[in-house]
């Protein structure tokens, strides 16, 4: 390829072009191909290219603090979960709805595992994301209301098609939070999706929020259209631990 080409491709913003040009030519001349069959593959590698810059930038976006998928989740050690029902919110046709999913359990249970789960495979599926904790969430829009950035904050929180929303109920919340919390809900609602955490019952989601008659309000929208997934199982970290405390007990009799 010569510097010209080069050039003009880096100009169209052609980097998918650019880094399979060479080797498809070689395939083309190869293989007999036609111009349009050559022009197919470049046209292929380009669309590839951008959809894989896509989601690299999606996932930045998202701000997970660390990336899960379902094929890791160990539905074995949690039965009460229905594994069909979590690949069926997989396919993400609840983020097409602008529905909702709560994820409620006790800690240590893979909730967040699986709202991350879903977050990526809805941004493979092209859609934006943002996970944040709740506590982290109303921080931010307590704080921007100093620097008259609160509008702004507001967006970046109901922009994305599906907003992950984890640790409901670690901390109850104060007027100031409940009255953000609601902004974000309300705006949301029927306009984007929302996934909750939480190790709290749902009866007990009320008593989180300072106002009964938000609480209410709040309730009502979000649970409008959503799914909810209990999970009745042990924590995983708690089993992690009694297993090492059990090897370690077992070397120490073995070695007395």
């Amino acid at each position: 390829m010569n510097d010209l080409m080069f050039s003009r491709l880096r100009q169209l913003k052609l980097s998918g072009f650019i880094k399979t040009v060479e080797a498809r030519n070689e395939q083309a001349i190869k293989e007999q191909m036609s111009y349009m069959e050559f022009l197919e593959l470049l046209l292929s590698d380009e669309f590839s290219n951008r959809k894989d810059n896509g989601n690299k930038k999606r996932m930045q976006k998202a701000k997970f603090p660390q990336i899960k998928t379902l094929e890791e989740y160990q539905f074995n050690q949690q039965p009460s979960i229905n594994k069909r029902f979590i690949y069926n919110l997989a396919t993400c046709e609840f983020v097409r709805k602008k529905e909702n999913v709560a994820f409620i359990g006790p800690p240590g249970t893979g909730k967040t595992h699986l709202g991350i789960a879903l977050g990526v495979k809805a941004i493979s599926q092209g859609y934006n994301v943002l996970f944040t904790t709740i506590n982290h969430m109303l921080e931010d829009l307590y704080l921007s209301r100093a620097d008259n950035s609160f509008s702004q904050r507001l967006k970046y929180y109901t922009n994305p098609d599906l907003l992950i929303l984890d640790e409901l109920g670690l901390k109850k919340l104060n007027q100031n939070s409940v009255d953000d919390f609601y902004e974000i809900v309300s705006r949301r609602y029927e306009k984007g999706s929302i996934i909750i955490t939480s190790n709290k019952v749902f009866d007990e989601w009320g008593r989180i929020f300072y106002d009964p008659v938000l609480a209410t309000a709040i309730l009502d929208r979000f649970i409008h259209h959503c799914h909810f997934v209990v999970i009745k199982g042990e924590s995983y970290r708690m089993k992690q631990s009694k297993e090492s405390l059990k090897a370690i007990s077992t070397k120490v009799q073995e070695n007395e």
